[in-house]
């Protein structure tokens, strides 16, 4: 584990995992740190992944100040990270809920984006809506699982508005492409990488999505946005809509991937990111923008 100082002196960790270019990883969660993430179904064989365990979760030091939980505060934390580093530009890789960190990063330092991939991302930083109809849509797809009839039910109750703690527990299955005894696993060990105080501070008042839309227009750097086929959570016409977005970006839809495509199919995760993250960098810049500087 290393350490580093934040903007405010709180002492951040990440972790390291194999060799080659770094590939710095942001958490889902929200305020979650790196553990569940793994090495990425294998992907520390081809790059040295930098794992970021957020403010107040893992090895990092909680802060004295509680509202730098903010989502848009802790993009002051990256650029540390960049900074202790030592990378001019960096490739960025987040999941979930920590890639509205990384969207709102790259629209404050976009300069510092060689590449960005979004893995089921979130919409909350760009205010993509998903409704409960597509969520319902999606989920049909499932319906010759063994423990469909009781998961789809309490999801019928969620969207209804009438969704409790037994109910969210029971639509655990949709989460994965696979609901076998490892996603069973990683399921139930979740909670532990979790500040649940942190991920209540974590998006009030943090997103101005007409702005971070805006920016992400004139974004340079090549994206990727890859999205789970059965995924409730960030379901494949919602991250068409993010993809969107990004003058640079690509869509991939990974066939038969929940929420976390690299337990699904790792072979096919680690194929499909690696591709993206060889891929030269442009050497000009968008039509009618200055280049960016290094």
């Amino acid at each position: 584990m290393h350490a580093f100082t934040a903007y405010d002196g709180t002492e951040l960790t990440f972790t390291v995992h194999g060799d080659g270019p770094p590939l710095v990883c942001l958490p889902g969660g929200p305020m979650q740190d790196c553990g569940y993430l793994g090495e990425l179904g294998g992907l520390s064989a081809h790059r040295r992944l930098i794992m970021a365990d957020p403010r107040g979760t893992g090895g990092s030091a909680v802060p004295d100040d509680p509202s730098s939980y903010r989502c848009d505060r802790l993009v002051d934390d990256v650029e540390a990270l960049r900074e202790h580093l030592g990378l001019d530009r960096m490739d960025l890789l987040a999941h979930s809920a920590g890639t509205n960190l990384a969207m709102l990063y790259a629209q404050r330092r976009p300069d510092r984006v060689a590449r960005l991939a979004l893995i089921t991302p979130s919409v909350h930083a760009v205010g993509v809506e998903v409704t409960g109809e597509t969520r319902l849509a999606t989920a049909r797809a499932r319906h010759d699982e063994p423990w469909f009839p009781e998961a789809f039910a309490a999801l019928e109750a969620i969207v209804a508005g009438r969704g409790n703690a037994a109910a969210f527990s029971a639509i655990a299955p949709f989460w994965y492409g696979r609901w076998d005894e490892a996603a069973r696993a990683h399921q139930a060990a979740g909670d532990a990488h979790k500040n649940h105080e942190a991920a209540a501070r974590h998006t009030e008042g943090a997103f101005d999505p007409d702005a971070t839309r805006a920016a992400l227009a004139g974004l340079a750097a090549p994206v990727l946005v890859l999205a789970g086929e059965v995924d409730l959570n960030s379901p494949p016409p919602a991250m068409a809509e993010i993809a969107a977005l990004f003058p640079r970006a690509e869509l991939v839809v990974q066939p038969g991937a929940g929420h976390f495509p690299w337990l699904d199919d790792p072979d096919r995760f680690v194929t499909t990111t690696t591709a993206f993250l060889a891929r030269p960098l442009p050497t000009s810049p968008l039509p009618g923008t200055a280049p960016q500087g290094v």
